[in-house]
């Protein structure tokens, strides 16, 4: 279980401080605070309250007592050569997965989840390739052939916690924490187009699907799995069949699958419907016109949003009669920082979600 050093460790690292500026700003020597994160000191009331205020946190995020995780299984890097992440980088996403997990461990302990579907664990090697994996899901969801309406809905119907975060500027595009006792957690890139999420998405539950252990080939299996969940081999030729694949062709199926152009391209050359060479010239096309990594404005589509987190705790207002004021000492967290994570308490959320019941 965490101790007071341990949330001071975690609340340095969300707000990406190094441990040298951390101890500027408290006033403390490095050995005295490494100490301290460490476990093998104890903090005073004044070193607490200083922290409080730097790290932007209620004075009682530090007696949290809760499990503290190490990094998730994957980290799923944007798609471009240059994008990396930082030690920093992973430490800070890891700690907003972790201080995340344990505000979700909170807000489950006075609901239930009626879950529809569930998520199966289906290895990878002994099924032979994601793409089977992708169409033995496809299949145990009974997902109709054709684009996925609603991905975000699908899997939150599967159990799955889905939420969006900023990363605090690193290059992520998603992350999936799976920790004991509680559902998957996926978090995606806020800052990314629609398009994107959703493939993003598609390749966090390849993760939570095939993987329980890192490889050298999960990000690849994962891509693979993406590919083939969102868009089948034989409903993507059924959907060009006869037309030649061109950049007007793919702008127009990209609102129809809710992919990017180069998505369905680079699905298109897996499945053989184009050539390696008319690939390549339709790269190229893209390159030229700027779309690599910002496609057309105008063949982007509504975001998908997530419902189930802000239903859970529209039920503690709606139910069990908590205020704002409750909900922020349970937590417990700043109000600006509780509407950055799960929106304004007041705002309405649509019916499409799992059926909650409220313990007693």
């Amino acid at each position: 279980m965490a101790n007071s050093g341990d949330m001071l460790r975690l609340a340095r690292q969300k707000k990406g401080f190094t441990q040298k500026l951390a101890c500027e700003m408290l006033e403390v020597p490095a050995a005295h605070l490494s100490r301290i994160e460490n476990g093998a000191a104890e903090p005073d009331e004044d070193l607490l309250a200083k922290a409080a205020v730097a790290y932007d946190v209620p004075r009682k995020f530090f007696d949290i007592s809760a499990p503290v995780y190490g990094p998730a299984v994957s980290v799923h890097p944007m798609p471009r050569a240059k994008a990396s992440i930082t030690a920093r980088d992973l430490d800070r996403v890891t700690a907003e997965l972790n201080v995340r997990a344990m505000q979700l461990r909170k807000f489950l302990e006075a609901v239930d989840l009626d879950i529809p579907r569930n998520v199966p664990k289906l290895d990878v090697d002994r099924y032979g390739s994601p793409e089977k994996v992708a169409s033995i899901l496809r299949a145990h969801w009974k997902v109709p052939t054709g684009p996925i309406r609603n991905l975000t809905r699908l899997l939150e119907a599967a159990g799955c916690m889905i939420a969006s975060s900023n990363f605090g500027g690193a290059s992520v595009s998603g992350m999936t924490f799976q920790v004991p006792g509680l559902p998957p957690l996926v978090l995606i890139n806020s800052d990314h187009p629609a398009d994107r999420m959703r493939f993003t998405l598609a390749h966090e539950l390849g993760h939570i699907v095939m993987h329980r252990f890192p490889s050298d080939s999960m990000e690849k299996e994962a891509n693979r799995f993406a590919s083939a969940f969102l868009i089948p081999a034989q409903d993507l030729k059924s959907s060009i069949a006869g037309r030649r694949v061109t950049l007007e062709l793919l702008a127009s199926l990209k609102p129809e699958w809710k992919l990017s152009m180069q998505a369905i391209l680079f699905a298109a050359r897996t499945h053989g419907i184009v050539t390696e060479n008319q690939f390549r010239y339709l790269m190229s096309q893209i390159s030229a016109r700027n779309w690599r990594i910002h496609e057309p404005p105008e063949l982007d589509f509504p975001r998908e949003e997530p419902s189930v987190l802000r239903s859970i705790i529209r039920a503690h207002v709606d139910e069990l009669g908590f205020s704002l004021d409750d909900l922020l000492a349970m937590v417990p967290m700043h109000q600006h920082e509780f509407e950055q994570y799960y929106g304004k308490v007041g705002l309405p959320v649509d019916g499409s979600r799992p059926k909650l019941r409220i313990v007693q």
